[in-house]
């Protein structure tokens, strides 16, 4: 593991605002810059009462203005809900902004229900567009010329991910030789099979010479396992809600958790968010060190849903003095 970084999508905890929840997250990329993460990831995410980074390339300007050196970006923006030459001008209006620190990680989901895709203008075409839209994307922000140019974008270069959640993408950036990006924090099953594809029918690129895998984890870190525990109840609680179509703010945490969600459900739950690490540092350390000497990524993507600010960020402190000792030297 040479790297890493952290994935934050703005929660807004029960009994907080929106506005609570972006100082939250500049707080935490604050930190995370201290700390020694790599990057600092937001998501876009829409028609969600308890996430904050629908904007997402504002949420990334505001991050990076509040920092001086984490590399910040979208982990992921979704394609198909956005033009592509509107998503290189706005991330080539970043790279100019902040020049060798932003990111843009793709997604191919419309990461919203259908109402929403709707509200959002999006065409809604049968046949997939994903992989054109892509090399579209990629020219706007390259050298050569292009039909229509971005203003700003164009020569910026910004460094393109493919992110994924099945095969699909691992077999896109393999083909497109690009970075990959799995999303195992809430989709593990495919992980291994995903990151063999793309390290197996990897073609290099002008862009990456090797192939370069980055996997998601969740992490709850706190003094005690039984706090870890404790504080991870509000992203289960929150988890268990979104299955059942209930989406809403960030629950506080509870005490009883199986007598407020049903065992299918809570057993869904727990096996989505399996790929993670919950405990006192001791125990964060021997878990996150079985996932990297498993799947051997090049950089690990923590994430974590904790209601209480001020433990959120402590978590986050804990994950990056243990994954400073796991990196490679």
């Amino acid at each position: 593991m040479q790297h890493f970084s952290l994935l934050d999508l703005s929660p807004v905890p029960e009994g907080k605002t929106t506005a609570d929840a972006l100082a939250n997250t500049v707080a935490l990329a604050q930190l995370a810059e201290k700390a020694g993460y790599h990057r600092y990831w937001l998501a876009e995410h829409h028609n969600m009462p308890g996430i904050a980074s629908a904007a997402t390339s504002v949420v990334i300007g505001h991050v990076a203005g509040a920092t001086n050196t984490i590399r910040v970006g979208a982990g992921g923006v979704m394609l198909p809900n956005h033009a592509p030459l509107i998503i290189a001008e706005q991330f080539g209006t970043l790279a100019t902004l902040y020049p060798g620190r932003i990111d843009l990680g793709l997604g191919r989901a419309p990461g919203t229900d259908m109402k929403t895709a709707r509200a959002l203008r999006r065409h809604m075409a049968p046949e997939e567009s994903f992989p054109q839209d892509v090399q579209e994307l990629i020219a706007y922000l390259g050298d050569d010329p292009t039909p229509v140019q971005a203003v700003p974008g164009a020569g910026t270069n910004v460094p393109v991910w493919i992110l994924g959640s099945s095969l699909y993408g691992a077999q896109l950036a393999a083909q497109l030789g690009l970075p990959y990006a799995f999303a195992s924090h809430f989709a593990p099953t495919m992980l291994e099979q995903a990151i063999e594809i793309y390290r197996d029918t990897f073609r290099p690129s002008a862009w990456l010479a090797k192939p370069y895998v980055m996997m998601a984890a969740g992490v709850c870190a706190a003094d005690t396992d039984e706090q870890a525990a404790y504080l991870r109840t509000s992203q289960q609680l929150a988890f268990a809600r979104l299955i059942a179509g209930e989406p809403g703010k960030l629950p506080y945490p509870v005490d009883d958790l199986p007598m407020q969600v049903a065992r299918p459900v809570l057993a869904q739950v727990n096996a989505a968010l399996g790929c993670s690490a919950t405990g006192a540092p001791d125990t964060v350390r021997a878990q996150l060190r079985a996932l990297v000497d498993t799947y051997q990524p090049d950089e690990l993507m923590v994430t974590g849903m904790i209601h209480d600010h001020t433990a959120r960020l402590r978590s986050f402190k804990i994950a990056a003095q243990v994954l400073t000792d796991l990196r490679a030297p």
